[in-house]
């Protein structure tokens, strides 16, 4: 059976989907709240994977939590922290327990996180991961002949940065992750709809990847200025910092700006995919104000 975010994404229609912090501890309820709250609003929940290399609860038992509750999760999983032999059993557990999208990620590195020490291990990259969710899909042994106990039916796909100043090596690289096995892209923040446009145009549509676009909820100008000079690629233009520093509500302006995006992004994408960090209870009021609030699924 097809995921809700695989139905949606092959469908005619919009597809919305957010993103879920699991929690920095063993309590999940909190986070389990946040995407009751999210539930009637997005097609798929993504769980984030040790972002930016600091410690949370597992990815994978945040997703089966919101399986629970009869939300579609996104099982983000990064190459840093594991070797082949855990991301394999990571993907063959995850389709056990009714997991079924995944986002190969390679993973930041360790030295961005709160524990700089730690070993990386990054024996895949996301390309390699990628291969090896198609090989598990066909049920094939990573070490010889067929999966004794049966294929996985996972629905793979890759991150993308619009904002590449190369176009022809983000091509290429994104024909290595559809000849990998990529389904679908979420893309890093765009803030610019014309860079969407023409990675669309030029890109992703052409490799025939439905698009995602990333829409990040900014906080403040001095939250914007933070992002331009610590997040690779991350490219927020001065109009917008400025916006958010004449504003006399700036928490209030960042939704605006999120909702104008939203609703200039789903005329050149697939869907959006929002992004408010340790702020998952505004996305809701971000897509209501955007007009795209309680989509059927």
């Amino acid at each position: 059976m097809r995921s809700v975010l695989e139905r949606s994404l092959s469908s005619e229609g919009v597809t919305i989907t957010a993103e879920i912090m699991p929690p920095r501890g063993a309590d999940p309820s909190r986070a389990i709240q946040k995407a009751q709250k999210l539930a009637k609003h997005v097609h798929a929940l993504n769980v984030t994977d040790g972002s930016r290399a600091v410690m949370r609860m597992s990815s994978l038992a945040l997703c089966k939590l919101l399986l629970d509750i009869g939300l579609d999760p996104v099982l983000q999983i990064a190459c840093r922290d594991r070797n082949r032999i855990a991301l394999q059993a990571d993907l063959l557990g995850a389709n056990a327990l009714g997991i079924k999208n995944v986002l190969c990620l390679t993973g930041d590195p360790v030295r961005v996180g709160d524990q700089p020490d730690t070993k990386q291990v990054s024996e895949f990259n996301s390309i390699g991961l990628l291969k090896q969710v198609t090989s598990l899909n066909k049920g094939e042994d990573p070490v010889s002949g067929e999966l004794a106990d049966g294929p996985t039916s996972l629905f793979p796909g890759a991150a993308a940065d619009p904002n590449c100043p190369s176009f022809n090596s983000l091509r290429r690289r994104l024909e290595q992750k559809r000849d990998a096995g990529a389904r679908f892209l979420q893309t890093q923040m765009v803030m610019d709809p014309k860079v969407l446009e023409n990675f669309c145009n030029e890109v992703a549509n052409p490799l025939e990847l439905p698009v995602l676009a990333g829409v990040f909820l900014l906080k403040s100008a001095k939250n914007a200025l933070f992002i331009n000079r610590v997040v690779p690629g991350a490219c927020i233009p001065n109009s917008i910092v400025n916006r958010l520093e004449q504003s006399t509500d700036p928490a209030n302006e960042g939704i605006a700006i999120a909702a104008e995006q939203v609703q200039r992004f789903l005329g050149l994408a697939k869907g959006v995919h929002v992004m408010a960090i340790k702020a998952e209870e505004r996305v809701a009021e971000i897509l209501e104000r955007a007009g795209v609030s309680s989509l059927q699924q």
